[in-house]
């Protein structure tokens, strides 16, 4: 599906930031793994949420699900318990979410007798696993990977050992993965990352009764990522309360990146998760001069939330260092976009791991940039953009990747020609009401 967004004048307008899908993912596998029942508020309803929910239930969890606002439902699961998944007699498929493919891959490697194997789609198909393979076999567990370490994953159910594991690269899924076989390893599991990253699992288990600890290091200089180590003990059950999902701050970015570019751009956005491990991109605009405004209005589901509002204004090129990456991975190509708008020349390096998401975002990111105008180059651990004072517009690839899809709907709003977007319907993955907010802040 290709799409065209022409300029329209300025965005304008109030809009609810769509629930977060890092957290709906995290919901439904803790929830499937306890004990009774958890109801979970505002889970997402996009394709990679779905995934999730279609493999928890293929595992034994009961599974309900009914319509709770635009792009959003209330769910029920009933778990199966931490130990009690079922082999389901055949691949599990996760579609093109990440995330799940490699947080459920920790708790089934502990599930003792029984095996498992986890499929996807082709993106999924060409994302590296050896970076879970690998620690996971340190425990003790059985996990193969098709040729070049991609998947099918093929997971006999051992029972594990705890590990001191260091990422080599800081990855909040990787971390996951790992605090996740520590529930159902003997022992207590530690992993040390190289710089902070989202902390939702780390929440969202000690909700649900997991023994958890973290111990931050000191950075030799302010601008240092700030390491930690993260421990967790083994459970004989948890169980996780009911919650409401804040809203997404990876999903809001975009709206809130085209109300700084377009000229007289006004954009709220409302219950937006503010969480400290997740707010990298508002440090970053902070550095551009952005016009921006962020209220905190209290928590939902264990995590601060608030209103914030973009408005259009002009901008000062940036360096984003590894300091940054962790907690704007996500981010990392709308900045891009913003450099297409910034006085000077804005950098992005320490961020090789944008190689490895639904595409290779940094190849992404370059070309699609360069194809409307932009001046652009790759470094082999991100990009440079320099500012040409806006983009002229054209065609461009999503490459089936979500997070490029809608940049490009973006940069069509703010480009002097309109933008085409071949593979559009790739924002399905993350945001399937994307579109249509987008363009009702057009009026």
């Amino acid at each position: 599906m290709d799409a065209h967004f022409a300029p329209a004048g300025p965005p304008a307008g109030d809009l609810r930031a769509p629930p977060d899908k890092s957290i709906s993912h995290r919901a439904a596998l803790l929830g499937a793994f306890g004990e009774g029942d958890t109801r979970i508020s505002r889970y997402l309803d996009s394709a990679d949420t779905r995934s999730t929910l279609a493999a928890v239930e293929s595992l034994g969890a009961g599974v309900t699900a009914q319509p709770d606002g635009p792009g959003s439902l209330e769910v029920v699961v009933t778990g199966f318990g931490l130990r009690g998944a079922a082999a389901p007699g055949r691949p599990i498929d996760v579609g093109n979410a990440g995330t799940l493919i490699r947080l459920l891959t920790g708790l089934l490697a502990g599930q003792e007798g029984r095996s498992f194997v986890l499929d996807g789609d082709a993106s999924i198909r060409s994302r590296p696993m050896g970076r879970i393979a690998e620690p996971l076999r340190q425990m003790g567990a059985s996990v193969e990977t098709a040729d070049r370490g991609v998947p099918p994953l093929a997971i006999s159910g051992r029972r594990l050992r705890a590990i001191h594991y260091e990422l080599p690269v800081a990855s909040a899924q990787v971390k996951s993965c790992l605090l996740l076989a520590g529930l159902l390893a003997d022992g207590r599991t530690t992993v040390r990352e190289p710089a902070e990253t989202r902390d939702h699992s780390e929440r969202m288990l000690r909700a649900a009764g997991a023994d958890v600890r973290i111990e931050r290091e000191r950075p030799s200089l302010p601008t240092d990522p700030v390491a930690g180590t993260i421990g967790i003990s083994p459970a004989a059950a948890i169980a996780l309360p009911a919650m409401t999902v804040p809203g997404d701050l990876s999903s809001a970015a975009f709206h809130l990146v085209a109300g700084l570019i377009v000229p007289g751009g006004d954009v709220r956005l409302t219950g937006v998760g503010i969480n400290p491990t997740r707010v990298g991109l508002l440090g970053i605009l902070n550095r551009m001069g952005a016009d921006l405004e962020v209220v905190e209005a209290g928590s939902e589901g264990g995590e601060p939330v608030g209103t914030l509002r973009a408005r259009g204004c002009d901008l000062q090129a940036t360096q984003v260092g590894a300091a940054d990456v962790a907690m704007a991975i996500d981010e990392l190509p709308l900045v891009g976009l913003l450099g297409c708008f910034a006085d000077g020349t804005t950098t992005v390096t320490g961020a090789a791991e944008l190689r490895h998401k639904e595409s290779d975002r940094i190849a992404g990111v370059v070309d699609a940039l360069n194809a409307l105008g932009g001046e652009a180059r790759a470094l082999s651990d991100g990009f440079a953009v320099t500012g040409t004072g806006g983009l002229r517009g054209g065609e461009m690839d999503s490459r089936g990747d979500h997070r490029l899809a809608m940049l490009g709907a973006v940069a069509g709003l703010a480009s002097r020609e309109g933008v085409t977007v071949r593979g559009f319907g790739a924002a399905r993955v993350s945001y399937p009401g994307f579109e249509s907010d987008l363009r009702s802040l057009l009026g």
